[in-house]
This record gives C-alpha cells, sequence and structure tokens, in this order.
C-alpha cells in the first residue's frame, strides 16, 4: 500500500511538473514575436497597450471563478482543459489582422492560462502535502524552463523569418498533446481537501480545543490580501520583461530581431536558475530574508541596466531581475495555498487574481505610460513595485507549513 501511495506521489509530481513548463511555453510563446505583430498590424504603444488589456481583461474573468470550478471539477480536470484551450487560443493569435481580432484572442489566452494557472498550483500544493517538504519552487523552475524554451524559440523563428502564423500554429498543436498526455498522472480530486488548521500557524482559532473554520477563513482574508500584493509588485515586473523588453531591445536600443528576444532569455534564464535551487535556499533563511534580498537584486539589477542605456547591460539588468524575483511567486502561492480553514485553489484563485492584474495589466499600463514619456522610463514603475517587496515580505512568514 506504501509503495502504491509513494508510486502515485512520483507519478503525480512529474505530471505537475510537465504541466507547469507547459504554462510557460503556452504563456511565452508569442513574446518574441510581439514586435512583429505589433508592426505588422501598425500599432504604437498605446494601441498595443489597449491590445494587452484583452489578456488581464480574461484572466480576471476566469480567476473570478476559478476556486469554484476546481471545487467541482477538480484541479487535475481543470489543469488538462484549461491547458488545452490556451493552446488552441494561439491560433486566433497568430492569425489576427486587426486590433479588435488580437484583443479577441488575448482575452481567451487569458481566461485559459489564469484557470490553468489556480489549478494546476493547487495541484502543487497537494502533491507538496504528500511530500512534507518544499517542492513549489522546483516547479514553478520548470514553468521558468518552459518561458526560457519558448523565448528562445521564438527569437529563432524571428530570426529565421517564420511566418508567425505558422510558428503559433505549430506551438498550438505541439503543447495540446503536451498536456493531454503530460497531465494524465495528476491527483484526483481527494488531494483537493480543505487544509487542517494547525496551532502553530498564526491565524488559527480555538474553540474547545477545536479549530473554528470560519474564524481561520475571516482570519485569513489580511493575509491573503498581502500576498496579492506582494505577487502584483513582482508581477508587473515579469510581465514587462515578457511584453516589452523585446520591443525596448530593439526600438529603442536599436538591436536585430534576433538580439531583441535575449532581454526576455536572460531574464527566464536567470529565473530558471533561481527556482530550481529556491526550495533549498528558502528552507536554509527563510522566505521573508530571501525576498528580501531578492527584491533589491531585482530592483537594483534592472534600475542600473535601464539607465546604462546599453544593449548589453539592459540584457543583464533583465537578467538580474529575474535572478531577484524568483522565487516570489513560489513562495506566494505556498502561503496562500496552505492557509488554515482555506481552500487551496480559493487562496491560490485570490492571490492570482491580484497577482495576474499585475502581471497582464502592468504592461498596457507600462505602454500607456511610454506613449507619454518613453519606455526607458515607463520601465522604472517595476523597479519601484518590486522594492515594496523588502517591506511587505514578512506576510510570507508561514509559506509551505
Amino acid at each position: 500500500m506504501v509503495t502504491d501511495e509513494i508510486a502515485t506521489l512520483g507519478r503525480a509530481r512529474v505530471a505537475v511538473t510537465l504541466a507547469f513548463a507547459a504554462h510557460g511555453l503556452l504563456g511565452a510563446a508569442w513574446v518574441a514575436r510581439i514586435p512583429q505583430i505589433k508592426e505588422h498590424l501598425g500599432l504604437g504603444e498605446g494601441a498595443m497597450g489597449v491590445a494587452l488589456l484583452g489578456a488581464p481583461v480574461g484572466v480576471v474573468a476566469a480567476v473570478r471563478f476559478a476556486g469554484r470550478i476546481v471545487g467541482r471539477w477538480g484541479s487535475a480536470t481543470t489543469t488538462t482543459a484549461a491547458g488545452v484551450a490556451a493552446a488552441l487560443s494561439l491560433v486566433p493569435l497568430g492569425l489576427a489582422g486587426n486590433l479588435g481580432a488580437l484583443i479577441v484572442s488575448l482575452l481567451l489566452m487569458g481566461a485559459s492560462l489564469g484557470l490553468m494557472d489556480v489549478a494546476m498550483n493547487a495541484q502543487g500544493v497537494a502533491v507538496e502535502r504528500g511530500y512534507g517538504r518544499p517542492i513549489m519552487s522546483g516547479l514553478h523552475g520548470s514553468y521558468s524552463v518552459g518561458t526560457l524554451l519558448a523565448a528562445l524559440i521564438g527569437s529563432g523563428a524571428a530570426h529565421a523569418d517564420v511566418p508567425v502564423p505558422l510558428h503559433l500554429a505549430a506551438a498550438a498543436g505541439v503543447l495540446a498533446v503536451l498536456v493531454v498526455l503530460g497531465c494524465r498522472g495528476l491527483l484526483d480530486r481527494s488531494a483537493d481537501a480543505l487544509p487542517e488548521p494547525d496551532e502553530d500557524v498564526p491565524g488559527a482559532r480555538h474553540s474547545g480545543g477545536k479549530t473554528s473554520r470560519r474564524g481561520s477563513a475571516a482570519s485569513g482574508r489580511w493575509p491573503l490580501a498581502l500576498l496579492g500584493i506582494i505577487g502584483l509588485c513582482s508581477f508587473v515586473g515579469e510581465g514587462a520583461m515578457a511584453d516589452w523588453s523585446a520591443v525596448y531591445l530593439r526600438e529603442n536600443l536599436g538591436t536585430g530581431p534576433g538580439v531583441a528576444g535575449l532581454g526576455y532569455a536572460g531574464c527566464a534564464v536567470a529565473m530558471t536558475v533561481g527556482r530550481l535551487t529556491g526550495d533549498q535556499v528558502v528552507a536554509r533563511f527563510g522566505p521573508v530574508p530571501v525576498l528580501r534580498a531578492g527584491s533589491l537584486v531585482a530592483a537594483l539589477g534592472l534600475g542600473l541596466g535601464l539607465a546604462a542605456g546599453d544593449p548589453t547591460a539592459a540584457v543583464a539588468g533583465f537578467t538580474l531581475f529575474g535572478l531577484g524575483a524568483a522565487v516570489v511567486a513560489p513562495v506566494t502561492f505556498s502561503a496562500a495555498g496552505n492557509i488554515p480553514g482555506v481552500p487551496a485553489a480559493a487562496g491560490i484563485s485570490r492571490v492570482t487574481g491580484v497577482g495576474y492584474l499585475g502581471l497582464l495589466g502592468g504592461p498596457p499600463v507600462i505602454g500607456f505610460i511610454a506613449q507619454g514619456v518613453g519606455l526607458t522610463w515607463a520601465l522604472t514603475v517595476p523597479v519601484v513595485l518590486v522594492g515594496l517587496i523588502v517591506v511587505l515580505a514578512p506576510a510570507t512568514a508561514t509559506a509551505g507549513r
């Protein structure tokens, strides 16, 4: 019996790792082609910012109901279905012939990715509980591997002048198959049970020797709000790296289309390294010191890189941002999924809803700001926001419990 449980848990870890990798591939499949799409449609920074609003609208709509959907269908089924939908959304994105079509395509992509994100993180929390030790940073590391591969493939396709519709259609087919086959080993619905309160976790309330779940859920609102703000501060920068780094390098610093994709690739490489080693680092030093040190590295690195006004320095700045922000998402989601009396999917959906406003809503705002003061100054917004994590980091103190 024990051997069977260990084997089931092992298969689930492989499956959820593949789900995270697929999510990264899906979200970043098109980012290196943004300059070509922008140029093909004849869009300025402001119009491109409007187009990018489609994704956050879709995410907000999906995340609002994600907790209920996962509660009804389970995190495994929801992860698979949303992943396939996200893959298929790449096809109309590549075929978009005007601003309206681009907005609708991004709305569909955002909704699918938002729902998949909540479901796969809830599954990750369940697998982490089974192992009894931190694994969320490693799971998010596989997501970063996916974004890195997508960035490199996209840069290569752009350099080889592969048509955008062909590139994204091929990616859609491959990724849909990966999601269907890779997610077969996920844990069933029994893994989505409400986390048991722990008297060592601040916020758990007791009555007559038993924990009051209503009181625990109520006391969990404030920690969830703080965790959401931390996610927002970090994800604005992540969204900016994905959507504007290539544009900045190509249009502000005059690089070629192949080099322009290296800014996001550098960020993705550093984030991958940081997350793949993050579980051990957080276990040794604790989430609060790690988040504080990382946020300082991210803010200083990106700020100095922008101030230099040189392609090499800019790529280095994007890279340091990725390294410093690497553990924010896994630590934040782990904390949100383990708040006593709050279902993992419900906690994660609330934090994800706020965080994704930064990840997907930040780039359009940066586009609007760039229209007025230039892209260089607009990219200082994530520098300021990520620096705020130094103050907010204590909210993650119970991560992983």
